[in-house]
């Protein structure tokens, strides 16, 4: 079969990005031939993937989608596919992977009657409405029932058409032997002490996963606290705003920022918490990353993979609507214990051994190839 798989853009440590890669690949060992249509490509590109390199035209982002769209179709209109499968939405998708909330449930809760006026809302309205709407067709590979709540209410999608997917964590996030050496090495290396405190924050856009929130409740620790802790964000975004608001709450020197990188799993190995208060987050991949590496976690409800700290006993999941005094006491409350960290830490891995957080791409990849019969 001939899969093409539609993306805007592709970059190596994004989390949708990441699984499509590992969707596409799952389908690829099968022996199947992908080709991937995308405005933009950065990092390697696997050995016989067939990429089509999108012209980019129009000056905003929702023109470019259009674009987008209408070059593709007619792309396949000449050169026929079996199977269309989309990671952002847009019409005439034959499966849709949802790595994305309900943008219709967003825009009630966060914008006015005006938003709806303007041609960025139609048109994203539009394009999800395609997907998700009561006479749609397409299969939707769903990570959360909080997400398929949120498309019925606002579209009344059939529920045949949905498919829960159980997460796709890379085995080399899981805790092993090697770990604690991992821990040593990574904090010797970078002159971090053993009795010295780690807070992790991994994701891309920064004001969406919420690095001012973290920022503020770190500068509200006590000071005992504060002189012994790193705090190590990383992500695809540009921090010169949150390194000044580090600076004007006077922990500027606690607070590093790095770009996307290949060795998550030292950072999670050498962490002591992973903080995640993120304003909308339809899964978060990051959160189960955690888990699977024995790392606590403090996670606001907004997140979709937050029933998983919940259930694990893995950390702190903070109510919404959000608040910054709850967030601040609950960063002070699990430093001052050390044996609160020691049992959220146990608890990830017992769940992590027992759950399946693993084979996302090997379900998506069974759907995507029963489709032409389906």
């Amino acid at each position: 079969m001939v899969l093409a798989f539609c993306l805007y853009k592709y970059f190596p440590f994004g989390g949708l990005q990441r699984d499509f890669l590992r969707i596409a690949m799952a389908c690829q060992n099968r022996g199947h031939h992908v080709r991937v249509y995308t405005m933009s490509w950065q990092g390697e590109k696997p050995e016989h993937f067939e990429i089509v390199s999108v012209p980019r035209k129009g000056m905003t982002n929702h023109n470019q989608n259009s674009e987008y769209h209408k070059w593709v179709m007619a792309d396949i209109e000449k050169r026929p596919v079996d199977v269309i499968v989309g990671f952002n939405k847009m019409p005439n998708l034959d499966i849709y992977y949802a790595a994305d909330t309900c943008y219709a449930e967003k825009v009630a809760k966060s914008k006015g009657i005006f938003y709806k006026m303007t041609k960025r809302y139609k048109h994203y309205a539009h394009f999800e409405s395609a997907v998700f709407n009561q006479k749609s067709k397409t299969k939707l590979l769903m990570l959360t029932d909080r997400q398929i709540a949120d498309f019925i209410k606002h579209y009344n999608t059939p529920k045949d058409n949905f498919y829960i997917l159980p997460p796709g964590i890379s085995l080399d996030r899981k805790y092993n032997n090697h770990s604690d050496a991992v821990r040593k090495t990574f904090r010797d290396k970078n002159y971090i002490k053993e009795d010295s405190i780690v807070i992790l924050q991994v994701g891309s856009d920064f004001k969406r996963k919420g690095v001012d929130r973290s920022l503020r409740a770190i500068a509200a620790l006590p000071t005992d606290i504060k002189n012994k802790l790193t705090y190590f964000v990383i992500g695809q975004d540009n921090p010169a705003s949150y390194i000044k608001l580090a600076k004007t709450l006077n922990i500027g020197h606690i607070a590093q920022f790095f770009t996307g990188r290949d060795d998550i799993p030292e950072f999670l190995f050498a962490a002591d918490l992973l903080i995640h208060p993120a304003r909308q987050e339809a899964a978060g991949i990051v959160l189960l990353e955690a888990i699977v590496s024995g790392l606590p976690v403090i996670v606001t409800d907004a997140c979709g993979y937050a029933f998983h700290i919940a259930a694990a006993n893995a950390g702190i999941v903070l109510n919404e609507p959000f608040s910054q005094d709850e967030l601040n006491e609950a960063l002070s409350t699990i430093l001052l214990k050390k044996s609160k960290i020691q049992i959220f830490a146990k608890n990830a891995m017992l769940y992590s051994n027992n759950t399946d957080l693993y084979s996302l791409p090997e379900r998506a990849a069974d759907i995507i190839l029963g489709e032409k019969n389906a």
